[in-house]
């Protein structure tokens, strides 16, 4: 079975009796979001659609973490805004004029999931704490603060320290003079739910739990205050929160004890990395890639496809190498052989990826090998497809052929092939006699001027290296393929030799392969 459906249907024996089914994943957006991150997203989203197939109700959140502290400035982000350092998310200046830190990266991700046709429903946490929605459970965390340091100390090595579990208290001040958290607890009364503190600015201060304030319940309380508020069921968390004493297994205490809640079900996910490259991807650090920089070379039924056939607990790379061509052959495959699919995890992968919404195009892997030779230009490409019988609109067409454009170009500038200028003399005088022969036959069928097929000319194509030996037959093919496409090209390898000939023109193509008059 399919891990999201094997999820799902966990969560129904558990939960049989519930009306809606709460999903949950959230992101800080501290920089740009990369791909390691999405997979938080669509883990959640493959549950969320398998429940949806067993009929029952779902609420997808999201949550931006944006009432975070800014911690540092990404590499790619303008380093003027460090003077922010400790300050929310949300009241940082954007990188961008006009919006904020983090509704400019939001922004950018909300509307790439778009493109997958995803839509969870957003919760910005900067929103939720100034208006006071969180007030009594953050009251219930600082009146329990101490079972809470008692939790958090079951999970550590050091032993704890009287002193400082009197001193302990689950939550950060952003100050009201300098909007940063370099603020120390100084008190809390119980009584008024009044917090005071100070700040290295040099302020003193104090907050009211019966107002709007700055305060923010620290990541672990944070996390188990939150699936209890809005009654999550599952929620997905990178391996760095899944260890022993890891977030998710503090927090789950904290839910149980402070906030009498069962925590939800839960799923570690591996990190998602580029092949060749072994760092963990980080949006501090700008090592990142994004998936909206993914969805410039793959769809996005491609991506999610990826995504859906490996379990969350296994790593996988995505690549920009010949792996692309790989990744959409395989693709393009299952969408044609569908219905006679027997792998229940590639069928579910498939449906989850939203296959039903692919529109048929050009193979990747096809444009690949012709889009180059032709100045990359649509008009001509979409044309010549016409002429080999493969009907596409113009915007079927943009889809594939914009991706090739930007593989080859950003990733495998090899691929930019030209038609050979010139003769290559020297290639074709080291060739084998027999080999010139077939070429010169195949001269001869392109000047005949018969009006073919796309089958009829390989099938005289082929018969030229006819032999009685079929295993030598098959390597003079390869070889007379072999020897055309570097006359040509220079290359080993290129488009299939009907859209070569309609590509570059069959005059051009004869003079590029007959070699009488230079010998």
């Amino acid at each position: 079975m399919h891990w999201a459906y094997e999820i799902a249907e966990k969560l129904i024996r558990k939960f049989p009796e519930k009306e809606v089914y709460t999903c949950a994943s959230g992101i800080s957006p501290s920089g740009h979001v990369h791909i390691g991150n999405f997979r938080e997203v669509v883990t959640t989203y493959f549950v969320v659609k398998a429940l949806q197939s067993y009929g029952k109700r779902t609420r997808f959140i999201f949550s931006w973490d944006d009432y975070d502290r800014l911690r540092k400035i990404p590499a790619d982000v303008d380093s003027g805004l460090a003077q922010y350092i400790g300050m929310p998310y949300a009241d940082v200046p954007s990188p961008e004029a006009g919006k904020s830190y983090a509704s400019y990266f939001e922004t950018e991700f909300e509307e790439t999931l778009q493109q997958f046709h995803i839509y969870p429903e957003y919760i910005n946490q900067n929103r939720e704490y100034r208006s006071g929605r969180y007030n009594e459970l953050i009251k219930i965390a600082l009146l329990k603060r101490k079972e809470i340091y008692d939790i958090l100390q079951r999970f550590k090595t050091s032993k704890p320290i009287q002193e400082e579990r009197e001193a302990f208290f689950p939550i950060s001040c952003y100050c009201h003079k300098c909007n940063k958290d370099f603020t120390s607890i100084l008190s809390f009364d119980e009584e008024w739910g009044k917090i005071y503190y100070s700040c290295e600015c040099g302020f003193h201060g104090s907050q009211s739990l019966k107002e709007q304030h700055a305060m923010k319940l620290n990541w672990k309380v944070d996390w188990a205050m939150r699936w209890s508020l809005e009654d999550v069921v599952f929620e997905p968390g990178g391996r760095d929160h899944s260890s022993a004493t890891g977030s998710y297994n503090v927090s789950k205490e904290i839910a149980r004890d402070i906030f009498q809640f069962e925590a939800p079900e839960y799923t570690a996910y591996e990190f998602i990395g580029i092949k060749g490259t072994y760092e963990k991807m980080s949006s501090s650090s700008g090592n990142t890639i994004t998936p909206r920089e993914l969805l410039q070379v793959y769809t996005p039924e491609v991506i999610l496809f990826m995504f859906a056939k490996y379990h969350p607990s296994n790593a996988f790379h995505f690549s920009f190498d010949e792996d692309v061509l790989r990744h959409f052959s395989e693709y393009e495959r299952y969408c044609k052989s569908y219905s006679k699919i027997t792998n229940e995890t590639i069928v579910k992968s498939m449906e989850l990826a939203g296959w039903e919404r692919s529109v048929r195009l050009p193979g990747f892997n096809h444009l690949a090998g012709i889009f180059p030779l032709i100045g990359y230009n649509n008009e001509l490409l979409l044309k010549l497809l016409e002429q080999a019988d493969e009907k596409y609109s113009f915007k079927q067409l943009i889809m594939i052929s914009r991706r090739v454009s930007y593989w080859i170009k950003k990733w495998q500038p090899e691929r930019d092939i030209k038609v050979n200028s010139e003769k290559n003399l020297l290639y074709y005088q080291h060739l084998p006699l027999e080999q010139k022969e077939y070429i010169s036959q195949f001269v001869y069928i392109l000047k005949e001027g018969t009006v073919m097929t796309e089958n009829e000319l390989m099938s005289r194509l082929y018969n030229i290296c006819h032999h009685e030996d079929k295993k030598r037959m098959k390597a003079s093919q390869r070889d007379l393929f072999k020897s055309i496409y570097y006359l040509v090209l220079n290359r080993s390898s290129g488009p299939r030799i009907p859209l070569l000939i309609a590509a570059i023109g069959k005059e051009r193509l004869i003079d590029l392969l007959s070699f009488d008059t230079c010998l």
